[in-house]
């Protein structure tokens, strides 16, 4: 049997999924992948599925028909199903959950309990969680028999350092939930799963940065496979400069923009996820592609400041861990902008890292060179492989940090 795995990302305007296949040796293969865009609208242009083979041959590209969640989920399983052959169409559904708040340190099967927890942390990820939960009824609704897997975001911070978790607030406030999370945590976790495979030198007891850099971007400090510190927060808006969100921001500049520009809560939420970082900064573009071949010098300034506050990250992060042995580049611009990883490695020239320029051209996976005192590398992710690990560990009853 297949027992195929579905993975679902699933966002306000798009869904990206993934199918997995189960080896007889029970580890997983990527199958088809791809994406329904366009939901949300309500008039105008129908929403559109489109399905890649492996081999990034296209399957399908059609409209479908309405513009919510339970239409996609309802597209994505009837062409999966035609083409799978089993009745319900898939073993299980994995879900990436953005945030699983102070009760989900591990990957949990989907019940009413969990959906009603998920509901009460839409507060703590307003922009994320009710996507998310979205998708999880929406394939409950279409294939209701078909077991589903909630894997968050935060789990891989969970069991941080107290102090790495907390903030200078009344024990009244922070008793409430009111503390550091850390995001990005399913790419960290894959990170950290590959080392042995890629750079077995940095597995083990070492002192490891990991830099999530894309749209969305954190950096990770690691000892011994665990998170220390994270540049993320209580939001994913927290850290770095990102794309369209601010990163880090003086709270008294919230309190001025509300009493002495009029804005409200939600457009202040507008303004620091989606108006701001290279976006705000440039005024051109989120895309560092798009920034880096631009000769204006609003956008040599956005990235600039990204590259800043990289190195200001990363003195800290090194901190907290009392040293460090390796620094790692992943996710969109962390894998592919050569450019921004030398920046960095030559800022950090101070920590120990001496860029190999050959080898980073190429885009590694090693990208220092071999006397550097801390190593750097570009380690490609992967969270929708491990998402379905942890789903097909579930439903096997294992662990999926061991499969």
């Amino acid at each position: 049997m297949r027992e195929p795995i579905l993975v679902i990302n699933a966002g306000s305007s798009s869904i990206k999924f993934s199918v997995f296949e189960t080896m007889p040796d029970r580890s997983l293969t990527a199958g088809a992948h791809g994406q329904v865009d366009g939901l949300g609208a309500k008039t105008g242009t129908p929403a559109r599925i489109e399905v890649t083979d492996a081999q990034g041959g296209k399957l399908a590209d059609g409209t479908i028909a309405g513009h919510d969640h339970r239409a996609a989920m309802t597209a994505i399983h009837d062409w999966f199903a035609a083409h799978v052959g089993s009745e319900a169409g898939f073993a299980g559904v994995g879900h990436r959950v953005v945030h699983g708040g102070s009760a989900y340190a591990e990957p949990v099967l989907i019940d009413d309990t969990v959906l009603a927890a998920l509901e009460a942390l839409v507060p703590l990820a307003p922009l994320h969680e009710p996507h998310n939960i979205a998708a999880i009824r929406a394939v409950a609704a279409v294939a209701p028999n078909v077991p589903q897997v909630a894997c968050f975001d935060t789990a891989f911070h969970h069991d941080a350092p107290p102090l790495a978790q907390e903030f200078g607030l009344p024990r009244a406030l922070t008793a409430k939930g009111i503390r550091r999370y850390g995001f990005h945590g399913l790419s960290y976790e894959y990170i950290v799963s590959a080392l042995p495979r890629v750079a077995p030198e940095c597995a083990g007891k070492k002192k490891l940065i990991v830099a999530h850099l894309g749209n969305g971007a954190s950096m990770c400090a690691i000892a011994d496979g665990r998170s220390i510190a994270s540049t993320m927060g209580f939001t994913a808006v927290d850290g770095l400069v990102m794309g369209t969100r601010t990163g880090t921001l003086d709270p008294g500049v919230i309190l001025y923009l509300l009493a002495q520009e009029g804005m409200d809560a939600k457009a202040v939420e507008h303004l620091i996820y989606s108006q701001s970082g290279l976006l705000g900064v440039s005024g051109l573009s989120s895309d560092m592609r798009t920034l880096l071949a631009s000769d204006r010098a609003e956008a040599k300034e956005a990235v600039d400041l990204f590259v800043y506050r990289i190195g200001r990250e990363l003195g800290s992060l090194t901190a907290a861990l009392g040293g460090l042995d390796a620094f790692i580049f992943t996710a969109g611009i962390g894998e592919h902008a050569p450019e921004i990883r030398a920046r960095v490695c030559n800022a950090a020239a101070w920590i120990g890292i001496t860029l190999d320029e050959t080898a980073n051209a190429a885009g590694g996976p090693r990208i220092s060179r071999a006397d550097a005192k801390v190593s750097a590398w570009v380690i490609p992710t992967d969270e929708n492989l491990m998402i379905a690990r942890h789903t097909r560990a579930l439903l096997d009853g294992k662990d999926a940090s061991r499969s």
